[in-house]
């Protein structure tokens, strides 16, 4: 497991602790207060109110405040065909707007309800089975597939216990930490008449004895004041795992897979983890700190369980871990201790809106959010390939300088990016006269090899007048307001900027049109798009962003939708790429370094302004792992570091890791050295190359991957919990990894000076290396030599892996490239394995135009079978492919018999087989030349 130090380049003065945001100090306080002998929680379902209709139980949480006074906040709990269930409470003064707003606000009276428009896709058929059963203080409800579920309401003190299979999971409200703080008006007391010699008593507010007030009404930080016209509307509720001791997802953070706890105990963290998505200049390691994405999406898992919750909230959130250990008695069931994990959640706004997996497997927890969320977009297929960026190349003589020269050092890749600096004067859609002239001759140079530009293209306009897209926003007004109603002015790169509110039906509507190939001059079809800044970043604002008063479309608070505000311009950005030209749809590429549940449907994330040193080649993997566990899985790091300048060891490992991310693009800060792969210098050029033609190879695997992503919500890279999910000595593993469904268990090196590496193997089946097929067998940890020019990379017996093997420029110049098929024999010599190929760049494929096939090898026989549905485009698409065929088959593991053999039998006919007995440690191995069958057929092969 990847271990953190710290690091000391972020400014933590312009951010938050859980002290200075009072929502979060005021819900660590009730927790306090909860905590006390005597305790008793103020929420309870009032059950005459209690209608159970069509798997929906509906009623009224009454919060008591003081004898007789309650408020009433009408909850509907949900079950789901899916298996879910979900939890939403409200609060019916502000659903029926008998609120009143401070400081003339023109803001919403009702709580944020509209998450659900941007997050959520599908999956929410309510159950037609699920039954109720009510006693007097309880109800119990049984819903699932086959009735194995069951959620236990309590009624006063309101909590729902969920069970799988008669054992309870998850509690809701166990610790009594729900909170929703309901609307009440400031109240100023009149101040009474001021005799002479008597100094003015201060104007007060009533508040409930012992309530910290101090940030109810408006709240500074950083020379900035949110004048918080509802006043306090944070909402909270404490989530426990009964005996799970880990827990995962909440990205994003740089810190281990397996989250730490945050109240009490040795190296973990003192405040809660943090989802406001926030620029952070030079983030440090291991920290709960707040970065450049949200997924309020946590997987528990112990042995042979997995069960999570999604909390749908775009507003600032704080998570709490608590890891409590409790003795059992040695002479019951479940001899020692086990660990409850105990978490509690609290955002500053919204709804409580929760959704509870029941598991069993992680699968079954990552498909049941996918259903809800959407699953990974399947991406244009050069976007899996090698991507080379900094900011920024300087002109377009200088891309296709750099494009010239990879191809004459034989490095392949597919995409070369602009930052900021190809604009004319930092305004989006235009191109600088002087340095980019000819936009048209660089995409055209690029396109000769099939590879693309990546341009930015961020949220904030700049404020100059003939500036047409500026002129445009503000004359129809698209533009997030201030908390007056009037255009939002801040600072971003451009200087004077505005923002456009992706909100806005009309907004993206407009947005759409600038991309459009006569709107956008310079643009062809093989340029794509980055979207950086847009958490929103705001140089001015408070904590480098925009202020939570600010006014979105139909007046919703910045506040109650911030975390969702990437996700809405990374939207408007993926559906303008759809159609630039009428008629001609392609998928999109659309980067975005600001995320939220969801966002997985439209594009690859990045993980942001890291550095370059070993500490943060380190933090990657986690990082990535939980993105995919939190259902993003097009994730990747800056290969190479953004800051500063990696020493040419570092930069090489960094590579060798950067061929294992699914997003897989070397960037730097304007202020780096170049560091293109071809200026390293012999033997680093020559080591880069190599990890680079290693992710070219495997790149059918990798899209196989990518597919399976996308239709049922599996992590690309899998850790090992995922896996092997009895395995408790592999549940923290974040290092090491499995690549897809492929078999291959990757460790690359992330330690400065490492020679080999530690591999943990979960089973006791073989494993061959990649390279040289030398072999490990035996469950626990083992050594595997990795010098400089070595990716310790193992195939797990059992997997049959589909390869390229012909060095390329791009991967477009391999579509017509036959395959390599390789076969990892198991102990019991059997192997299986996927491919799944399509055109890599239109929506066909949702018409039938794809491959997916099935090997198997067992009996001595390898054989290929058809898993693809037929569809109206099948048959076209499968006569085109024909003639992409196989060109060797390599067989690791290859038993001795085989040594006599000559030939196998294909069909009618024959093909060679070459055997190579096992030395040295080292498996033996078989290849057949030319076996002359294609990948689009069945076919069947007899050893």
């Amino acid at each position: 497991m990847v271990k953190f130090g710290s690091g000391i380049a972020v400014k933590h003065e312009n951010f938050k602790t859980c002290d200075q945001a009072g929502f979060c100090k005021r819900n660590r306080a009730y927790a306090d207060a909860a905590g006390v002998t005597g305790w008793e929680a103020p929420f309870r379902i009032a059950a005459d109110t209690l209608n159970w209709q069509n798997g929906q139980l509906q009623g009224t949480i009454l919060k008591t405040i003081k004898e007789g006074e309650t408020v009433r906040l009408p909850v509907t709990i949900s079950f789901l065909e899916s298996g879910s269930a979900r939890v939403v409470i409200d609060e019916e003064k502000r659903q029926k707007g008998e609120i009143e707003l401070r400081h003339n606000s023109i803001a919403r009276k009702e709580r944020y309800n509209e998450a659900e428009s941007w997050a959520i896709v599908g999956g929410l058929d309510i159950s037609k089975t699920a039954k109720e059963n009510r006693e007097e203080k309880t109800s119990t409800i049984t819903y699932g597939s086959e009735n194995q579920f069951e959620a236990v309401v309590t009624f006063a003190p309101f909590a729902i216990d969920f069970k799988r299979d008669g054992a309870t999971q998850i509690k809701l409200n166990d610790r009594g930490l729900l909170n929703l703080e309901h609307w009440r008006p400031k109240i100023e007391k009149v101040e009474p008449e001021k005799k002479e010699g008597e100094e003015t008593p201060p104007t007060e507010v009533e508040v409930p004895t012992g309530e910290d007030e101090s940030t109810w009404w408006d709240e500074p930080f950083g020379g900035q004041t949110d004048s918080k016209p509802k006043g306090p509307e944070s909402v909270s509720l404490d989530i426990t795992f009964p005996g799970y001791e880990h827990v995962f997802g909440i990205p994003e953070h740089a810190g281990p897979l397996s989250l730490k706890e945050t109240r009490g105990g040795t190296g973990n963290h003192e405040d809660p983890y943090r989802l406001y998505n926030a620029d952070v200049f030079e983030y440090i390691m291991d920290s709960p700190m707040t970065l450049y994405g949200s997924i309020p999406f946590m997987q528990a898992h112990k042995k042979d369980s997995t069960v999570g919750v999604f909390w749908l909230n775009a507003a600032e959130t704080w998570i709490d871990i608590i890891k409590a250990k409790e003795a059992h008695n040695p002479l019951s069931l479940g001899i020692g201790s086990k660990t409850d994990t105990k978490t509690h959640w609290f955002s500053e706004s919204g709804l409580i809106d929760v959704f509870i997996f029941l598991g069993p497997t992680p699968k079954d927890v990552t498909k049941a959010y996918g259903e809800l969320t959407g699953y990974s977009q399947l991406p244009p297929e050069f976007s899996i390939a090698y991507h080379q960026c900094r900011w920024n190349y300087n002109t377009d003589e200088d891309v296709k300088d750099v494009d010239r020269k990879m191809s004459k050092h034989q490095i392949p890749y597919d995409v070369i990016w602009l930052d900021i600096e190809y604009t004319d004067d930092k305004q989006y859609f235009t191109w600088d006269p002087l340095t980019f002239p000819d936009p048209i001759g660089m995409l055209k140079q690029l396109d000769e090899s099939e590879r693309k530009l990546v341009a930015i293209i961020d949220p904030h306009i700049k404020n100059k007048e003939g500036y047409h897209v500026v002129d445009e926003l503000k004359k129809k007004d698209l533009a997030v307001h201030n908390k007056d109603g009037n255009i939002y002015e801040g600072w971003c790169w451009p200087g004077s900027s505005h923002w456009i509110d992706c909100f806005n039906p009309a907004a993206i509507k407009w947005w759409i049109g600038l991309f459009k190939y006569d709107a956008f001059k310079g643009s062809m079809p093989n340029l794509f798009i980055w979207n950086d800044m847009n958490e929103p970043s705001v140089f001015n604002g408070p904590e480098t962003t925009m202020p939570k008063d600010n006014l979105h479309y139909q007046n919703w608070e910045h506040r109650d939708v911030h975390n969702l505000n990437g996700m809405t311009f990374h939207n408007a950005t993926y559906q303008a790429m759809l159609e630039r030209k009428k008629g001609e749809i392609r998928r999109p590429f659309v980067l975005t370094r600001s995320f939220y549940a969801g966002s997985q449907r439209l594009g690859a994330m990045w993980t942001g302004d890291n550095q370059a040193n070993w500490e943060h080649l380190a933090a990657g993997f986690p990082m990535i792992i939980n993105q995919g566990v939190a259902g993003y899985p097009f994730a990747g790091a800056d290969v190479g570091g953004f800051f500063g300048n990696p020493e040419k060891d570092l930069l090489t490992r960094w590579y060798q890791a950067g061929a294992f991310y699914p997003f897989f693009r070397g960037h730097a800060h304007i202020d780096t050295r170049r560091r293109e792969p071809y200026l390293a210098g012999e033997p680093y050029t020559g080591i880069i190359t190599q990890a680079l033609r290693l992710r070219y190879a495997l790149l059918p695997a990798w899209y196989t991957a990518f597919h399976e992503a996308s239709v049922n919500g599996t992590p690309i890279l899998r850790p090992h919990y995922f896996v092997y999910p009895a395995d408790e000595a592999g549940f923290a593993i974040d290092d090491q990894f499995f690549v897809g469904s492929t078999g291959l268990l990757a460790k690359p090196v992330v330690k400065e000076g490492a020679e080999s590496v530690d591999i943990y193997l979960p089973d006791n089946e073989v494993y061959y290396d990649y390279f040289d097929y030398k072999t490990y067998s035996g469950r626990g940890s083992h050594s595997v030599a990795a010098p400089l020019e070595k990716i310790p990379l193992l195939m797990q017996g059992g997997h049959i892996i589909p390869r390229k093997d012909r060095p390329r420029r791009s991967s477009g110049l391999m579509k017509w490239d036959p395959y390599t098929l390789v076969v990892a024999l198991d102990k019991q010599g059997n192997a299986e394995g996927e491919l799944y190929v399509d055109d890599g760049e239109t929506f066909d494929y949702e018409s039938g135009a794809y491959i997916k096939r099935a090997f198997g090898f067992k009996d001595n026989v390898l054989e290929s079978t058809n898993r693809g549905t037929k569809g109206k485009m099948t048959s076209s698409y499968i006569k085109a492919m024909k003639a992409v065929g196989v060109e060797r088959i390599v067989i690791v593991g290859a038993p001795k018999s085989w040594s006599t053999k000559a030939v196998v039998k294909i069909g009618k006919t024959e093909a060679r087989l070459e055997y190579h007995p096992e030395s040295g440690g080292k498996a033996a191995w078989a290849v057949i030349k030319s076996p002359k069958i294609s990948i689009a057929e069945d076919w069947k092969i007899e050893f």
